[in-house]
């Protein structure tokens, strides 16, 4: 068994980092940090403008925007093929991917949050 491990982990080291598990990983923190920034800020923008429909606003802007564009990003980096999993080249594409996916999940709770407020100021 030891010798099994050992004569795989050079390959591992060799492979570099697999873009498919990694885009996976980061896709599934920025949807839990999402999800805490929108709850947080959402529930202050609550209690400051008193619409509790704009929560359920938000909810909906979850389900029906954030999730399916997250999907979108995991869906493009997953169907890469073993060799292109690991290509080294595909760097570039793979950070201005996590820029935007990353930016999407910190910038829209705070968006949606201005958003309520800016209509709570208006009506």
């Amino acid at each position: 068994m030891n010798k099994i491990l050992e004569d795989t982990a050079p390959v591992a080291k060799l492979r570099g980092r697999d873009w498919r598990k990694s885009m996976s990983d980061h896709v599934a923190y920025a949807l839990i940090i999402y999800t805490a920034l929108h709850i947080f800020a959402t529930v202050g923008a609550m209690k400051e403008t008193g619409f509790k429909s704009l929560a359920l606003f938000a909810l909906v802007v979850l389900v029906v925007g954030i999730i399916p564009a997250c999907r979108s990003f995991e869906r493009r980096w997953r169907n890469l093929s073993d060799a292109q999993a690991s290509d080294p080249s595909l760097a570039p594409a793979f950070r201005r991917d996590l820029a935007l996916l990353w930016l999407l999940a910190i910038g829209l709770p705070f968006a949606l949050t201005g958003l309520f407020k800016a209509i709570a100021l208006i009506g």
